[in-house]
């Protein structure tokens, strides 16, 4: 990847999606995932899963390993590898999974707003701060609140 594509690229972020250990994951999410991609709306960078063993242990896993239930086809994303996850991703995803669970972890560009972020930098502006809300939290706000959502 080259500085200009850098340049042309839209925020990016990443999630670590835990899998209960008492049940595979039945991969409901893919198809939702690839209709992201196929509108435009995110890039899929990295797709790889991760296993915490119940000895605090963690290792990479292939997709063949996770045990996705149902018609899908596990192979959708098994390329989609950018290089920028690495061990210490991966011992970082671990400590934030139960032991004996699996996860997903997912790096991806938000295209959506490449023409944003491609303005902002052109203009000279730096983002300095960036986060997320809870949703569990913003129902506890509203909750407080006494507001339906």
């Amino acid at each position: 990847m080259t500085d200009s594509d850098i340049d042309e690229m839209g925020p990016v972020d990443y999630l670590v999606i835990e899998f209960p250990a008492d049940r595979p994951p039945n991969g409901s999410a893919l198809p939702l995932l690839l209709d992201l991609v196929e509108r435009g709306i995110i890039r899929v960078l990295d797709l790889a899963f991760v296993r915490k063993d119940t000895d605090g242990s963690v290792a990479g896993i292939d997709i063949s390993e996770v045990g996705l239930e149902g018609e899908v086809d596990v192979t959708l994303f098994a390329e989609a590898s950018s290089g920028l996850l690495g061990d210490t991703d991966f011992d970082e995803a671990g400590a934030a999974l139960e032991p004996g669970c699996s996860a997903a972890v997912l790096v991806y560009e938000n295209t959506w707003a490449a023409p944003l972020a491609r303005a902002l930098r052109r203009s000279g502006t730096e983002l300095v701060a960036s986060g997320r809300i809870p949703v569990q939290s913003i129902l506890a706000s509203l909750e407080k609140l006494d507001v339906e959502m």
